[in-house]
């Protein structure tokens, strides 16, 4: 002080009191801020939200089901769009393009099942009835080889109960005519709202970025997006080809062993073969079924199913896992139950879907670095786990390099 007196204060709590009462703040009284704790969600949370969110996919699959196609089509037809933009064309006018293309080939494509899939449904209890004598005379042979005669007797009541059950084939095709206008009103939803995102360029993907705050979290989001883009493009253009040249070969053995129609085989092979196992599958009881119906001899239809099942198997063990990749391989077993899952939830869409939403959902793991376990849960070997996990490195320091000071 001026006239040299002590300054000596007293602690009044928050403040220090000097002694000409003056309050003074004490600024290193204040206690430290409390640490902010941050509940992780526990196991229970986490499987309450997967139930709910699931009972909302079955429960408004009408309207997901287009919206979830609409953007696996418009992120695999994103490159074909920006092609076309680099060659002067607007994203209105090539958005218009692809459109079209898929319409004029869906039509193409019902009007090529319409004419024999009619006759299959028209004709089907005299079919059955066909089958189930073939059938029929093939089991008594293994009953008399086995000398067991009561069970012929079993089996042919069976088969009759089984014919007056099937005879009412009309109660399907009106089952049939009564979901086409809800197909159809999909197919619309998809092909709309697929043409309005590839119209507006990349605005979905620059509003997504925009709504994020921090430069770094940007930088990674846009990271992420092209990946996505990159690895579902490849994959639905590999496959597609894969499934064309699958679907070629398939009508050409049906063709060559007197199947009748042989396009249709090869336009199921290729829509079948882009659901894993599960469209193989059904090609081959596809195949042979129709060959019991076509064939007088059993062993005969026999062979069609044996020709559809090496095929497939030669296109699912060689073409596909050289075609594809290792960046686009999975965990078989993942896929497996995916599928079955996706397919409970949606029926074939959601069998479709399923690939292409685990291709997605690995790429954004591989850019996290709290999810990279569950990015190497979803790869397909311990090699591609050890290349994800080391690009996950070089992005994370190409982010601290790029970070402003």
């Amino acid at each position: 002080m001026a006239d040299g007196t002590a300054n000596t204060s007293v602690d009044a709590g928050a403040v220090t009191v000097s002694p000409e009462g003056v309050p003074v703040p004490n600024v290193q009284a204040d206690p430290a801020p409390a640490p902010v704790v941050r509940n992780k969600p526990s196991w229970a949370s986490v499987g309450i939200f997967l139930i709910l969110a699931s009972a909302a996919f079955i429960y408004a699959k009408a309207v997901l089901m287009p919206v979830v196609l609409a953007f696996l089509l418009a992120i695999t037809f994103s490159p074909v769009r920006r092609a076309m933009e680099r060659v002067k064309i607007p994203a209105g006018i090539a958005a218009a393009l692809i459109t079209l293309g898929l319409l004029f080939g869906l039509i193409g494509a019902f009007a090529g099942v319409s004419a024999p899939l009619s006759d299959y449904v028209a004709n089907a209890p005299e079919y059955i009835e066909d089958a189930s004598d073939k059938l029929r005379s093939v089991s008594e042979t293994v009953e008399k080889v086995s000398s067991v005669g009561d069970s012929v007797e079993i089996a042919a009541a069976k088969t009759e109960d089984v014919q007056t059950v099937e005879v009412a084939e009309p109660g399907l095709a009106a089952k049939v005519a009564s979901i086409a206008p809800i197909i159809l009103a999909q197919i619309v939803l998809t092909l709309a709202l697929l043409f309005f995102i590839l119209a507006s360029s990349d605005m979905f993907y620059e509003k997504i970025v925009h709504s994020i705050g921090r430069f770094k979290d940007k930088r990674r989001a846009v990271r992420i997006i092209r990946d996505i883009e990159t690895k579902l493009s490849r994959y639905f253009f590999t496959i597609t080809i894969i499934n064309a040249g699958l679907g070629v070969a398939i009508g050409l053995a049906m063709w060559a062993m007197g199947m009748p129609h042989p396009y249709l085989f090869a336009l199921f092979a290729f829509v079948f073969n882009f659901v894993p196992y599960i469209g193989a599958v059904l090609g081959v009881v596809l195949a042979t079924v129709i060959g019991i119906i076509t064939f007088d001899e059993v062993a005969t239809a026999l062979l069609a199913g044996l020709a559809y099942f090496s095929l497939t198997s030669f296109e699912g063990q060689f073409v596909t896992p050289y075609a594809v990749g290792r960046s686009l391989k999975l965990n078989t077993v993942v896929v497996f139950i995916a599928v079955a899952f996706w397919g409970w939830m949606w029926s074939i869409v959601g069998m479709i879907v399923a690939m292409p939403l685990l291709i997605a959902l690995r790429a954004f793991a591989e850019h996290i670095p709290s999810l990279q376990s569950f990015g190497d849960f979803l790869s397909g070997r311990h090699e591609e786990i050890e290349t994800a996990k080391e690009q996950a490195r070089e992005q994370v320091e190409e982010e601290k390099r790029a970070a402003p000071a």
